[in-house]
Formats: structure tokens, C-alpha cells, sequence
């Protein structure tokens, strides 16, 4: 009896033993294979950091670049039109010609190698700013030349010379538009031109004794039909238009 009591009581302990042990296989186990997908997502992580990395530096070296280059044209811009505002084109161009000439500067025959090649260093790094400048002038040169043309005189000379005959002869110059004629606006109508009473006597007798031109600031199209209307016995010699005065402040001056 009691070694039957003693032999149960053994296979119970066995029984439990295996049981642990069966429970500490499956444990470890379970945490092995739960343990690889934390291990490979670190390592995933890992790879995907430098690349985060080595994009945001790009993004941020592009977006320097581009800053300096928006900075670069905004001040050449504002430079510009302040030499523009502040200077004549010959005071700009008296003022850049050191600039300007910089770019053939060359070291003489007795320098050293090291002068030789910071002159050469000098000369490739003011090219660029002595080119800008070079571009400025022409542009600049250019645009007063077509500005020129509708603020300044068509000629410098807008009569021709008097007969020999007639050196004692004045030229009497009459504003077409305060003088000659004169216009109206009504509302049914619109706008109408009427000749001043008494013009042709007038034209004749004063175009015996003075040479007789007539200047406005309107345009050639609307001066030459009114003078060929209003001198059908041409004591008008010549007839000046908006194209021989000079426009300053919103004014044609004749």
C-alpha cells in the first residue's frame, strides 16, 4: 500500500514537471517569434531615417538657392531703378567705367605666379557684374532713345531757311486751336470746330508782311484737313503738329 501511494505521488510530480516545461518551451516560444516583427520594423525605421535626412537637406539647400537667386534679381531691380531715378545715362556710364574695364585687368610681365592667378581670379569674378552693367547701359540707352522719339522734337531744326529775298521777312507763328478756330460741345451734337470771324481777312492782309505758320499740339491728321479747309488761299506757309514739341509733365511745349 504505501509504495503504491509513494509511486502515484511520483507520477504526479513528474506529470507536473513536464507540464512546466512544456509551458516554458511554448513561452519562449511565442516570444521569439513575436520579437522578429519589432526587430525588422526598427530596422526598416533605421533605413528610412537617413533618406528623411539626406531629402530635407536637399529641400532646404533648393530652397536657399532659390531665395538668393529671388534676393539677387530684387536688388539688381531696386539698384537699377535708383540709377535710373538718381542718374543720366553719361553719369552711370562715367561712374562704371572702372567696373566695366576690371574685366581686362591682367598682371604684368615681372609678377609672380600667385599675383598672376588672383588677377586672373579677379577678372573671371567681376565678369559677371561688368556684363549686368554692360546690359543695363544698352537697355537703358535704348529705351530713352525710343522715349526720345515722342517727347522730343521730330528736328532740331522744324523751319527751313528764308529765301535770300525774304531775310527781312519775321515769321509769325498763330496757335491753331486759341486763335484761329475755336471748339464746341453740346450735348445734342457733340463736338464742332467753327472758324473765328474775321480769319481770312486776316490771314491775307497779315500774310503780305509776315511769314505765316501755324503750330498745335494736336496730332498731323487732325492739323493738315482744318488748315486745308480753313486756307483755301494758302497764306499758311507751314504747319506744325504735335510730332515738333516737347513733352515734359504731361505738357506739349511748342
Amino acid at each position: 500500500m504505501a509504495s503504491a501511494l509513494i509511486r502515484s505521488r511520483i507520477l504526479s510530480k513528474a506529470s507536473r514537471t513536464n507540464k512546466s516545461n512544456s509551458r516554458f518551451f511554448c513561452s519562449n516560444k511565442e516570444s521569439t517569434i513575436s520579437s522578429q516583427p519589432i526587430i525588422s520594423d526598427l530596422s526598416a525605421a533605421a533605413g528610412e531615417a537617413p533618406a528623411q535626412a539626406v531629402g530635407s537637406s536637399e529641400n532646404k539647400a533648393w530652397s536657399f538657392f532659390k531665395y538668393g537667386i529671388v534676393g539677387a534679381l530684387t536688388g539688381a531691380t531696386a539698384f537699377a531703378g535708383y540709377a535710373s531715378y538718381a542718374y543720366s545715362l553719361d553719369e552711370v556710364e562715367e561712374k562704371t567705367k572702372a567696373l566695366r574695364e576690371s574685366v581686362n585687368y591682367t598682371a604684368g610681365n615681372d609678377a609672380s605666379n600667385v599675383e598672376r592667378y588672383q588677377g586672373l581670379l579677379y577678372s573671371t569674378a567681376m565678369t559677371v557684374p561688368a556684363k549686368a552693367v554692360e546690359l543695363y547701359l544698352d537697355m537703358r540707352r535704348l529705351l530713352e532713345e525710343h522715349v526720345k522719339g515722342f517727347t522730343e522734337p521730330a528736328s532740331e531744326k522744324l523751319l527751313p531757311d528764308l529765301h535770300p529775298a525774304e531775310q527781312h521777312v519775321f515769321t509769325l507763328v498763330l496757335d491753331l486751336n486759341e486763335t484761329i478756330i475755336y471748339s464746341d460741345w453740346k450735348r445734342d451734337r457733340g463736338w464742332r470746330t467753327f472758324k473765328r470771324p474775321g480769319v481770312d481777312d486776316f490771314l491775307q492782309h497779315v500774310g503780305k508782311f509776315y511769314e505765316i505758320v501755324v503750330y498745335s499740339d494736336q496730332l498731323s491728321m487732325y492739323v493738315d484737313p482744318v488748315v486745308e479747309r480753313l486756307d483755301t488761299n494758302h497764306f499758311i506757309r507751314y504747319r506744325l503738329s504735335r510730332s515738333a514739341t516737347k513733352y515734359q509733365d504731361g505738357k506739349h511745349y511748342r
